[in-house]
């Protein structure tokens, strides 16, 4: 049996989703698994992948390559992390309202009509559902963050939003935007109040 269908079976068996296989030079065998998502459920209500859950199948995938006789040198199981590649369907509509990053397999041509360059491949921006079937599109604005403590005139006139739409076909990589938020941290008391 090939090396992708007993992980795809072994891990289904599980009760995990198979994300990504990655196969490297020396022999690393390099599985990423994610717990399943249903329609309609809200994706934070999903438990997120945990150290246990990657050696339960890591410890089954050796068990299972080994019966079959598949060559591999190590194994790692992981989970998919922040920047959860988006590899069909079904994980677009499960990360629908996210900031992403896509990578278009040809660059947007004359199509962009000015608004961008017309070489650009890589974008980020809000993922969204589009209005024909099998679409996506990306919302972003190409406005410069301002600077923490900056003051923004409130008579400055906003950056345009764009919108780029496309088919799962186009794109070369689909991500998660990795961003993370410090801002819940709380500082530190001063040890002399009371």
């Amino acid at each position: 049996m090939a090396l992708q269908q007993i992980v795809e079976e072994t891990v289904a068996g599980l009760g995990y989703e198979l994300v990504e296989i990655e196969r490297s030079a020396g022999g690393l065998v390099r599985i990423t698994i994610d717990n399943p998502w249903q329609d309609g459920v809200d994706r934070f209500d999903i438990p997120l992948v945990t150290v246990e859950d990657c050696e339960k199948v890591n410890r089954q995938l050796m068990f299972a390559l080994e019966v079959d006789g598949a060559e591999y040198r190590r194994l790692e199981v992981s989970s998919p992390g922040i920047d959860r590649p988006l590899r069909n369907d079904k994980d677009l509509a499960r990360f629908e309202g996210e900031l992403i990053d896509i990578t278009l397999k040809a660059p947007m041509g004359e199509a962009a009509a000015g608004l961008v360059n017309a070489t650009r491949k890589k974008f980020r921006g809000t993922l969204e559902k589009a209005d024909a079937e099998n679409t996506w599109q990306i919302v972003w604005s190409d406005a410069p963050e301002p600077k923490p403590g900056a003051r923004v005139s409130k008579n400055r006139p906003p950056v345009p939003m764009q919108v780029l739409g496309f088919y799962l076909n186009e794109l070369r990589e689909a991500r998660l935007a990795p961003v993370v938020d410090f801002k819940g941290r709380k500082p530190k008391t001063d040890l002399g109040e009371n």
